[in-house]
């Protein structure tokens, strides 16, 4: 199945890694090119740092998203099976955001203990399972086919001399207290004014600029940006806009990311003074709620077309055994007929010949009808089921439309107040 798929990563010399990340070859699952990315010491140089991000973001087109539901684990090498799994993440990628991860993923500490087996001879493995279709639950264990492993990453153990010699090279550009050491990233301030570096033969490719600022990106998100006014109510009015339309038809749009967009400058609003604190909590729950109705909708809908089939084939196989029952009365009626001729005008012969085809007919027709017979009855035993799925599907309908309306009068109601 390539829209479920496990990849594992082993990762040597870990200790040794002077890199302030680096990342895994790219793998395929469901026709988009994903890889991993870590930090080996996070911002706060007391964790490490992991992410899943898409690898050929700068070659997508314009306006592309991907959806993709994911977990991290790290291998116990003792125990042999992965540990410290975190909750599946569900989330919609896009341009803006090409990644998503944990940016305190476990701590050095933890991760360094040798009773937990996660590092081993200096060498971690990190595994991921990922997952592109909505209609799938990662969390059913069986759909995972197979594990592939991903190339090595082996860190030099000379690399700490390499590095040395790299902050020689550079001292002509950059004055040698600028530098911060792995692990010693200066985040106290996102107005620090960071050093220039001009490095000729190893200028970062795209996709290494892609995995910084997709770091960046979840280390400014920890950071208080207030949303202005004006930003609040756009993104109210995308969200009111949003929920004009009806559950199926949102559904069918596919756009969750402009709203996750609109609900993210919602949350930075201080919208202290004009909400009260029961309001603020369902807004900030609405966003979740909204990811998941329309596959509410689509599960609703399914089950629905489901009966409708279930019921269109029931008609059918009725249709046809009272055909059969009819075709079967007529024979009969046919064979008495034959049989009085046959006494009437003594043609034995032929009439023997009509009556043993019709006959015969008759135990085809027979036959025939046990199967279809046989078929109804398989299909009522199933019958009450289906049934049942119809009706929660309606009840489900309609308690998505309550639950939409009831959104929407909320942000109606927003919209005097922001």
């Amino acid at each position: 199945m390539e829209q479920v798929r496990k990849f594992t990563w082993r990762i040597e010399n870990f200790s040794s890694i002077k890199k302030k990340w680096l990342h895994s070859d790219t793998f395929s699952v469901g026709g988009t090119e994903w890889r991993i990315a870590m930090y080996p010491r996070s911002a706060s140089g007391k964790d490490i740092s992991i992410y899943l991000n898409v690898a050929n973001s700068a070659s997508l087109p314009l306006g592309w998203s991907r959806y993709a539901q994911f977990r991290f684990a790290l291998v116990n090498q003792i125990e042999h099976k992965p540990k410290f799994v975190r909750d599946v993440c569900k989330r919609e990628l896009y341009k803006e955001v090409f990644g998503w991860g944990y940016p305190s993923f476990m701590p050095l500490t933890e991760l360094q203990d040798p009773q937990n087996g996660y590092l081993v001879n200096d060498t971690c493995i990190v595994e991921v399972e990922v997952c592109t279709d909505k209609s799938i639950d990662l969390l059913s264990h069986n759909l995972i086919v197979e594990t592939v492993e991903l190339p090595t990453h082996r860190s030099m153990v000379d690399d700490e001399s390499n590095g040395k010699a790299g902050i020689k090279k550079l001292k002509t550009m950059v004055n040698v207290e600028e530098i911060s050491s792995p692990g010693q990233d200066k985040t106290d301030s996102t107005n620090q004014k960071l050093p220039t570096l001009t490095i000729g033969p190893e200028d970062p490719t795209e996709d290494d600029m892609d995995t910084f600022f997709n770091g960046l990106e979840t280390e400014l998100a920890s950071h208080n940006i207030v949303s202005s006014q004006d930003e609040a109510k756009d993104a109210l009015a995308k969200i009111e806009e949003a929920l004009n339309m009806a559950p199926a038809d949102f559904s069918e749009t596919g756009k969750i990311a402009p709203l996750n967009k609109a609900f993210k400058v919602l949350s930075r609003f201080d919208c202290s003074s004009t909400l009260t604190i029961k309001q603020k909590t369902e807004l900030l729950a609405m966003e979740e709620s909204l990811e998941r109705l329309p596959e509410r909708v689509a599960k609703a809908m399914q089950d629905r077309n489901e009966l409708l089939e279930k019921e269109s084939k029931k008609l059918k196989l009725i249709h046809d055994l009272e055909h059969s029952l009819n075709r079967f009365k007529d024979a009969k009626v046919e064979v008495k007929q034959i049989e009085q001729k046959l006494a009437a005008l003594h043609e034995h012969e032929q009439a023997e010949k009509d009556k043993q085809k019709i006959l015969a007919e008759r135990k085809v027709i027979f036959k025939g009808s046990k199967d279809l017979k046989m078929e109804l009855e398989a299909l009522e035993k199933e019958w009450l089921e289906y049934e049942a799925k119809g009706k929660v599907a309606e009840e489900e309908e309609k308690k998505v439309g309550a639950e939409w309306s009831r959104m929407k009068d909320f942000i109606s109601s927003l919209k005097e107040k922001i």
